[in-house]
C-alpha cells in the first residue's frame, strides 16, 4: 500500500515556495500558485481516498461531522511548523474529498511594506463611517484590510470588533483591543454577529464578507450612527460596488438605502493582483473618496456618473481610477500593457491611453 503523503510537510513546501495556495484534487499532482500561477507539485497523483486520509490529520470530530453534513468545510490552522492557512474542504464528482489552502502570513505586513497609497493611512484616522475594500478573490482584500487594522493598533486605543468565516489574521492587542469572532462558532453568522456587535462598544467592525442584504443594512447602519466599518465584496470597480449594495434591495428600500449610502460611505478601494515584471505581483488599485458631489450621485440616482468624479479629482483627494493606476504602472515599467488589458475592467479606455501615450 503506497505511503499517505504528509499533509504538514506539504504545507511546509508550499510556504518554502513564496506560494499563495495549495490545491488537492482528485486524479491531479498538489499543485501551488506561485505568482498567480498554478504549478504542479513533483508527486504522484492523488486519489479522493488518499486526499480524505491528509486533509482529515487537522481537523477535529466535530468538523468532520459538519464537513460530511453539509459537504463544505472553511476553516483556518495554524501549524507552528509552516504556518497560518485558510482552509476550504469540498467534494467533486464521485464524492471525492478536495481542499484548497490559502498561506496567511503570520507577521502582519504594514502599509508601509505593503507600498499601500498614503491615503489608506490617512483613511484609518476616521472615525466613522463605510470602508469597503473589494475584488475577486485572491487580489489580496484581506492582507489589505489586515495592514489597516495594524495601522490603527500600532497608533490608537480603539475596541476593534472583527467578524470573519473564518477567522485570517490574528491581531496582538497593542494599542488597540481586538475581539475576534468565528462565524460558525463564536457566532451564528454575520448579520447576527453585527446586529450584537453594535452593543459591544465597538469603535471598529471588521465585516470578514457581506453576502446578504441584511448583513448589508446593519453594516451601512453601524456606519451611519457612529462606528467606523471595514468590510469587504467580490465586485471589480467603485461604482459596480455602489450598485451591487443598492441592487440588493427592492423598490422604495433602495431610496433608503442610497440616501443611507451617501451619508455612511467613506471609501471604496478595488483591488487586483497583477504580474510585476520581474517576478512577483502587484496591486493596482481603484480609490473612491466619498466627497459631496459623490454623495449627492448616490443620493439622486446617477451612479453612473461617479466614475467621471474620480476621473476629476485624482490630484486633490487622492482618488484613482483603475485605467489611470495601471497607466502609472505601466509607465513606471511594473507591468506589461499586455497583463494590464487582460486584467482592465475598462479596456477600451486603457487601449486609448497606451495608445496615445505611446
Amino acid at each position: 500500500m503506497a505511503e499517505i503523503p504528509n499533509i504538514r510537510a506539504l504545507l511546509k513546501n508550499v510556504v518554502a515556495y513564496k506560494a499563495s495556495d495549495l490545491h488537492l484534487v482528485s486524479r491531479s499532482e498538489p499543485q501551488i500558485r506561485i505568482d498567480g500561477k498554478l504549478t504542479a507539485v513533483n508527486m504522484p497523483k492523488l486519489d479522493g481516498a488518499t486526499i480524505k486520509e491528509m486533509c482529515y490529520t487537522l481537523i477535529t470530530d466535530k468538523q468532520k461531522k459538519n464537513l460530511e453534513e453539509n459537504k463544505e468545510l472553511d476553516f483556518s490552522i495554524h501549524l507552528p511548523e509552516a504556518g497560518r492557512f485558510r482552509v476550504n474542504y469540498y467534494y467533486t464528482m464521485n464524492g471525492d474529498l478536495a481542499a484548497a489552502f490559502r498561506t496567511i502570513p503570520v507577521v502582519i505586513p504594514t502599509l508601509n511594506e505593503l507600498k499601500s497609497p498614503a491615503i489608506f493611512k490617512a483613511i484609518t484616522k476616521r472615525e466613522k463611517g463605510l470602508i469597503l475594500v473589494t475584488g475577486p478573490t485572491g487580489s489580496g482584500k484581506s492582507t489589505t484590510l489586515a495592514a489597516m487594522l495594524n495601522e490603527i493598533n500600532n497608533t490608537d486605543h480603539k475596541h476593534v470588533i472583527t467578524i470573519e468565516d473564518p477567522i485570517e489574521f490574528i491581531h496582538e492587542n497593542k494599542k488597540s483591543l481586538f475581539s475576534m469572532r468565528n462565524v460558525g462558532e463564536d457566532t451564528k453568522g454575520f448579520s447576527t454577529a453585527l446586529k450584537y456587535a453594535l452593543r459591544e462598544d465597538p469603535d471598529i467592525i471588521l465585516v470578514g464578507e457581506m453576502r446578504d442584504r441584511e448583513t448589508m443594512a446593519t453594516a451601512v447602519t453601524a456606519a451611519e450612527t457612529g462606528h467606523l466599518v471595514f468590510a469587504t465584496l467580490h465586485t471589480t470597480s467603485a461604482v459596480q460596488t455602489i450598485n451591487r449594495i443598492i441592487d440588493s434591495f427592492e423598490g422604495n428600500e433602495q431610496v433608503q438605502i442610497r440616501n443611507m449610502l451617501s451619508v455612511s460611505l467613506t471609501a471604496v478601494i478595488s483591488q487586483a493582483l497583477l504580474p510585476k515584471i520581474g517576478g512577483g505581483r502587484i496591486a493596482i488599485f481603484e480609490i473612491l473618496i466619498s466627497n459631496p458631489a459623490i454623495a449627492n450621485l448616490i443620493r439622486e440616482d446617477k451612479v453612473h456618473q461617479i466614475y467621471s468624479q474620480m476621473q476629476l479629482n485624482k490630484a486633490q483627494s487622492g482618488m484613482i481610477t483603475q485605467t489611470q493606476s495601471m497607466t502609472d504602472a505601466i509607465k513606471t515599467n511594473l507591468i506589461t500593457k499586455e497583463n494590464a488589458l487582460r486584467h482592465s475592467t475598462q479596456p477600451q479606455e486603457l487601449s486609448n491611453l497606451i495608445t496615445i501615450g505611446g
